[in-house]
């Protein structure tokens, strides 16, 4: 169960960072959550809808996507920890990197729950000014 976990788990990054949603939902149980840890904009609790929005609402802000690399996949029953580098262009030219830790809980081999670790300091920094100016961009990323 571990092994499909991973892929299942990975899918869902990957396709985060490809700007798909239609391939991130797949992967997502009805219930899923995502939570972003940390006190900035982007944290929060969003669920399925708003995670699925949200990618598809990054390919404003990156419109070559989030490109992760993964660092470590580690599984557990249904608990999955993957660690991976973000890296892309924002559609202002600038140049965004950041470090990830996704914590996902599946159920049935699906996302039930994600924990999101990120600095969400540098995605202010970076990201938050175009997700201002994109006129209510913010309600599904934010």
């Amino acid at each position: 169960m571990s092994e499909r976990n991973k892929q299942v788990a990975v899918r869902f990054v990957e396709a985060m960072g490809q700007n798909d949603p239609v391939r991130a939902a797949e992967t997502l149980a009805p219930d899923a959550v995502a939570v972003a840890m940390g006190t900035t904009n982007f944290a929060g609790t969003r669920d399925r809808d708003m995670m699925i929005g949200g990618i598809e609402a990054f390919k404003q802000l990156m419109p070559d996507g989030l490109q992760f690399t993964i660092k470590n996949v580690i599984g557990d029953g249904d608990t999955v920890a993957v660690e991976a580098q973000g890296n892309a262009l924002t559609a202002e030219g600038k140049e965004y990197h950041n470090n990830y830790c996704f914590v996902v809980t599946l159920r049935d081999g699906l996302i039930v729950h994600m924990n999101e670790y990120f600095c969400t300091k540098l995605a202010d920094a970076v990201l938050w000014p175009m997700v201002e100016g994109s006129g209510g961009l913010d309600q599904t990323v934010g």
